[in-house]
This record gives C-alpha cells, sequence and structure tokens, in this order.
C-alpha cells in the first residue's frame, strides 16, 4: 500500500505537467530581434529553423511618448517605423528588404509578423512533422478497400502551396508632343505566386505593357517606355528533390547574369553536388545592356560549379558558350566566364568575361580572337558602416545601351571605363554618402582623364519623412563625355498611399547619340482604395534636342 502512493503522486505530476510542456512546444515565434542594419535592409535573429522563409511580411513598431498640444500631459501610442519582406533566409538568420519606414530602424527593434503570415506559420506548424497523430498500425494480411481509405485520408495543405500575392490592373495613358499625339491602352501586372497548383512553378515579377496604340505621327521610344523593359516577370521551376532546373519569361540565366536580361528562356540539371549544366536562349530587350539591340538573339550553353555557404566562404563559377545573331544571322560567336568568391558579409570578389572573334578585320599577327568586354569589382566591409569598392570595365566596342538613361542613373557602370575605387560610408539616421573615383586611359589620347560620381541618400529627411538620393557624375570614355545630375524622391503616407518623384538632367556627347542636352521630371502615385484595390497614376516631362513631350497614364485594379 506505501508503494502505491508514490506511484499515484509520480503520476498525478506527469499529468499536471504534460499540458504545459505541450503548450510549451506549441509556442511559435512571430517576433525576431534587429541584429543588424545596413541600407535598405536589416538582419534577423532567426531564421529557417524558427519558421522564416522568403516572401513573408514583418512590420517593426515601436512605442512613442508625445506630449499633447496642451503641454499638461503626454501619451503613448504605438507606430509603425518600418514595413520589412524576407528576401534571403540562412538557418538561423534572415535578410529583409525594407519596403517602407516613417523612422530610423535600429539594432534591438523587433519586428513581428504580419497578420496574415502568422496565420500561415501556425498553419504551417499545425500540418508539418511535429504534429502528433494516431499511431496507424498495418497488417500484412487486410481488406485492400480499408487501405486504400487509409491511403487517401486528407491532409491539411501546406500554407506556402498556391500562395497567391499581387495585383493585375488595366491601364489607360496619353502622349503629346511637338510632332505626336497618341493613346494607349495597356496592362499592368506585379505577381508573387508560389507552388502554383501544388507544383514546383513560381511566377513572380512586374510587367507593364501596351495592348493597343492609337497615334498620329511618329510615336518615340519614351522614358517611360525603356525604363518598363528593365523589368523582370518569369516563371521558374526549383524542385528541392528533383535535379531539374527551368525558367522562362523576361529573365536573369541565373548562373550568368552577365549575359543581362534575356526575354526566352533557360533549362538545366543539377549534376552531383556542386555542377549545374544547362542551355539558354532569348533576346536583348533591356535597354540598360552594354550590348542592347532589340533584334539580337543569344542562344547558348553553360556549366556552373557553386560551392560553400553564404555564412562563411562561398563560390560560384561558370564558363559557357553562346552565339549572337541579328534577326538569326550570325553576328559573332563568343565565351563568356562568371566567377564570384566571398567570405561573409566582409569580403566579395566579382569578375565577369567574354571573348569572341572581331567582326572587323585584325592587323595580321594580332590573333583572331580577343577580349570583347571584362568587368572585375573587389569589395570589403571593414566595418558595418564603412564598405570600400575597387573596379575595372573595360569595352573593346562601343557599348549599345540605349543614352537616353543616363540621367536616371541605371547605366552607371558603363559609363566608367578604366580602373575605379569608391566607399560607401552609412551613417546615423540613415544618411548614406558615396563616390567612386577613377581615371580613364582611351586609345590614342595624350593624356588620361577623370571619372567621377559623389552621392548622397537620406533614409528619412527630418519634418517632411522623405527616403531622397540625390547624385551628380562627370565621365569621359571611349564612347561619350558628358555629365548627369538625377534626383529622386519617394513618401509613404501611412500604409495606403505612395508618392515618387524623380527628375534629372544630363549632357551627353557621344556618337552614339545626337540628343546632348535634356531635362526630366517623373511622377507617380499609389493609392490602395482597399484591401482588395488599387489605383495609380503618374506624368512625366521630357525636354531635349530631339525629344520633347509628355506623357501621363492612370490605372486601376485588383490585389489579392
Amino acid at each position: 500500500m506505501q508503494r502505491r502512493w508514490p506511484c499515484l503522486a509520480a503520476l498525478l505530476l506527469c499529468l499536471v505537467l504534460s499540458p504545459a510542456a505541450d503548450a510549451q512546444q506549441a509556442e511559435i515565434q512571430t517576433s525576431f530581434r534587429v541584429k543588424y542594419v545596413a541600407e535598405g535592409a536589416v538582419y534577423l535573429e532567426g531564421g529557417r529553423a524558427a519558421g522564416l522563409a522568403e516572401g513573408q511580411r514583418l512590420e517593426i513598431k515601436r512605442k512613442e511618448t508625445n506630449a499633447l498640444p496642451s503641454g499638461t500631459s503626454t501619451v503613448t501610442a504605438t507606430r509603425i517605423i518600418a514595413q520589412l519582406m524576407v528576401v534571403s533566409v540562412a538557418e538561423l538568420s534572415t535578410v529583409c528588404e525594407v519596403k517602407s519606414a516613417n523612422a530610423e530602424v535600429r539594432v534591438g527593434d523587433v519586428a513581428a509578423l504580419a497578420a496574415q503570415d502568422a496565420r500561415a506559420m501556425v498553419e504551417r506548424r499545425a500540418s508539418s512533422a511535429t504534429r502528433k497523430y494516431l499511431q496507424v498500425i498495418t497488417f500484412s494480411e487486410g481488406d485492400p478497400l480499408d487501405e486504400e481509405v487509409r491511403d487517401s485520408l486528407p491532409r491539411p495543405p501546406s500554407p506556402v502551396v498556391n500562395r497567391a500575392r499581387g495585383r493585375i490592373g488595366v491601364e489607360y495613358g496619353g502622349l503629346a508632343g511637338s510632332a505626336t499625339r497618341s493613346a494607349q491602352l495597356g496592362v499592368v501586372l506585379r505577381m508573387d505566386v508560389t507552388r502554383i497548383g501544388g507544383t514546383y512553378w513560381n511566377l513572380s515579377g512586374y510587367w507593364r505593357g501596351r495592348l493597343n496604340s492609337r497615334s498620329a505621327g511618329s510615336q518615340p521610344q519614351t522614358l517611360t517606355d525603356l525604363i518598363n523593359r528593365t523589368y523582370h516577370l518569369a516563371f521558374t521551376y526549383s524542385n528541392p528533390t528533383s535535379r531539374w532546373v527551368a525558367g522562362f519569361g523576361r529573365l536573369y540565366v541565373p548562373w550568368a547574369s552577365s549575359l543581362s536580361t534575356i526575354d526566352g528562356g533557360y533549362f538545366g540539371r543539377r549534376v552531383g553536388r556542386a555542377a549545374t549544366v544547362g542551355l539558354f536562349v532569348g533576346s536583348t530587350p533591356d535597354p540598360t545592356s552594354w550590348n542592347y539591340d532589340p533584334d539580337r538573339r543569344i542562344p547558348g550553353a553553360f556549366v556552373n560549379f557553386e560551392g560553400g555557404n553564404y555564412n562563411a566562404f562561398h563560390y560560384t563559377s561558370t564558363l559557357g558558350f553562346a552565339v549572337s545573331a541579328l534577326r538569326w544571322r550570325m553576328e559573332r560567336p563568343f565565351v563568356f566566364f562568371e566567377n564570384s568568391l566571398s567570405f561573409k558579409r566582409f569580403v566579395s570578389l566579382y569578375h565577369t568575361l567574354e571573348a569572341d572573334r572581331p567582326r572587323l578585320q585584325v592587323p595580321p599577327g594580332r590573333g583572331s580572337v580577343g577580349v570583347s568586354r571584362s568587368y572585375s569589382t573587389l569589395r570589403v566591409q571593414m566595418h558595418p558602416r564603412v564598405a570600400f569598392d575597387l573596379n575595372h570595365n573595360y569595352f573593346r566596342d562601343f557599348p549599345t545601351f540605349d543614352p537616353s538613361l543616363v540621367g536616371t542613373g541605371l547605366v552607371d557602370k558603363l559609363l566608367f571605363q578604366g580602373l575605379s575605387g569608391g566607399v560607401r560610408l552609412d551613417l546615423p539616421r540613415r544618411i548614406g554618402l558615396y563616390t567612386n573615383v577613377g581615371r580613364s586611359s582611351k586609345t590614342g589620347d595624350a593624356r588620361s582623364s577623370w571619372n567621377q560620381l559623389y552621392g548622397i541618400s537620406l533614409g528619412d529627411v527630418p519634418w517632411v519623412h522623405l527616403r531622397a538620393d540625390l547624385r551628380f557624375s562627370k565621365f569621359d570614355s571611349a564612347f561619350g563625355r558628358g555629365s548627369y545630375r538625377s534626383l529622386s524622391l519617394s513618401r509613404p503616407f501611412g500604409e495606403d498611399l505612395r508618392l515618387e518623384v524623380q527628375a534629372g538632367s544630363q549632357n551627353f556627347a557621344s556618337p552614339l547619340t545626337r540628343q546632348s542636352d535634356s531635362h526630366f521630371v517623373s511622377i507617380t502615385f499609389d493609392w490602395f482604395l482597399s484591401p482588395r484595390y488599387f489605383l495609380g497614376t503618374g506624368f512625366t516631362v521630357q525636354r531635349g534636342l530631339l525629344q520633347n513631350y509628355e506623357q501621363w497614364f492612370v490605372n486601376f485594379g485588383y490585389r489579392f
């Protein structure tokens, strides 16, 4: 009888503690501490092990105490400081892009999952392997109908399957210039859809284009039209249990981004643990590309080797062969190399090179194959707020990017030729200073020339809460010389309104274009009318020697 009391006591203790243990096991982390802040990004404590995944959204909130207008007392309120989106996840850490910010994000702030993503995490954990199910015993001999019923028992679907976010709308706009007048009807599309139909196909990106156009007179390629071609929208196939990879749309070849954007696709297969071989084909629609020509086609093949991890040493190396053709008539065959080495966030080295048979005859004895394009950059970040870089850029032939984009800052990497170095400082209160200076030596020049770029970014302009970026560049290369100034401003008004302004002026003397001086101002406005509908509008003014026009648009659509 005396032995029974300890046994009963132990049994009661287990019954009391088991609900607490189950509750502790079921506890799900939805808040994560900010451990590092960079320009436009933050690093969180917690990663894949805590359930974070790419595409999730978080909010940073902070309690602030403000004095009432009377000055007799104060009130404490919770304010949304920033909205984040997860872009990269490791096992124990996460990188998030700052989508909008009303104040400076600090180390130690707490980012909480948005309500929709928090619910999805709870559902995912509930349907994961950690969930306890009743034990099912299968007999060696049994009724086949019972076995079939048991195999077809429904399971809750994973929340990442068929997760769709984005918006789709119709757009109407017009163009008025000195020699033209037109109206366009188009579509604007932004998509982020994962695991479509339970498969491993995903759709992500942004596209904005015309369905039809009515015009009187010749219609020029406007600044808005050119920028629209720089966006990506692609279907990609990524199955962790399969060796096959694929993608098509407007996209980069993931292992050869130096080829720039293509309108086409790629297809590959993983070989072993470190290699991927594949094929690709597409056109070159991106006007910021060094070899831009909408009539160019590039089919080719590649092999890539990758190893390590981004928390320590990581490397990737790609070599390939391709053929450049204009209207499917062969222009030049070429080989390309792309290599990258990095150690944590401390140092990274990137180099890309293309070699081909020149289109023009070379002098005897010089050989028939040469380097047509080379770009390398070394980046060292000795302190979280200070980064240095050293760059070298080489073109054998004139690059063919669209010179109308010089004043936007989208082709900075192509304007500097030769050796250059830069530094970036991330100061308190989200202030960033950056510069790049170098000397360019062109064939036939008696002396070298200076290339210069200076800029400042303000994450939160006091009182008006604007995000601003101002830059000035002066350059002198083999294909042109000149300068440009650009200013970009953006401001969110709560969570539903956003205003963006971009302005620039350029002076570009080059055999690539007859338009030397030009100025532009572009204003866009986005308004989320409700959780399901949005309205957007924009206006652009361009003034130059060859192009003088005003362009406007209005779009309306559905969010999901």
